[in-house]
């Protein structure tokens, strides 16, 4: 069940990385993503060498495009020194 919800949770983000309610928020991710990388002095090649990843996802990441999952942006976010966490919302 655990799996599922999971996956669920993937698709859901996959899909307002693409288009959908929550752009501002997904951008702002993105954003405090690459502006962490930069002050850290790391390449996108770099940060996805750290991850395990590409440097185009890096890219899709910071720019709020394509379809990462949520564990390569919270593995982003991590190795840059930031924390997602949910809001109190």
């Amino acid at each position: 069940m655990a799996s599922g919800i999971l996956v669920g949770i993937e698709d859901l983000i996959g899909n307002i990385f693409q288009k959908g309610p929550g752009m501002e928020d997904v951008a702002a991710i993105g954003a405090g993503i690459r502006r962490a990388r930069r002050e850290a002095g790391i390449t996108q090649a770099t940060l996805a060498d750290l991850i395990g990843t590409s440097s185009r996802t890096i890219h899709a990441i910071e720019t709020g495009t394509g379809n990462p999952s949520l564990a390569t942006v919270v593995a982003a976010a991590n190795a840059v020194g930031l924390h997602l966490r949910p809001s109190d919302e």
